[in-house]
């Protein structure tokens, strides 16, 4: 699935995966070029770290919705739980253990990089 979302963003937005931490070496955050603002990070967690059972690592992606209202209907779903790592704002994890489909990983992504793309500053005539 990882490789799957690298590819979407990469031809949707020109992003390429960054690489920030040692500690961490696969996490890997996309940002815009303009304004340099994370719009994903795709981690592997332990499970246990977030709420479920097992110690394996699972792939999961925090993306950032629109409202805070959002939140609270995705995290109704299955395969949403409240943003690890990044847990103020409106972020959001989504497992990348096949709970949730590509289609629908794409359509939040889609919306983290509309919710956090650079705000245009009115014209003054």
């Amino acid at each position: 699935m990882r490789e799957l979302i690298f590819k979407y963003i990469e031809e949707s937005y020109g992003a390429a995966p960054e690489y920030l931490w040692m500690k961490f070496p696969e996490y890997a955050i996309f940002r815009h070029t303009d304004n340099r603002k994370w719009f994903a990070l795709i981690m592997n967690v332990p499970r246990n770290k977030l709420g479920l059972a097992g110690e394996e690592k699972i792939d999961i992606i925090n993306v950032k919705l629109a409202s805070p209202t959002a939140v609270d209907i995705v995290l109704q779903q299955t395969g949403y739980l409240k943003g690890y790592h990044i847990s103020r704002g409106c972020w959001v994890s989504v497992l990348l253990d096949g709970t949730v489909t590509p289609e629908e990983i794409y359509a939040r992504i889609d919306e983290s990089y509309n919710v956090t793309k650079a705000k245009r500053k009115p014209r003054k005539e």
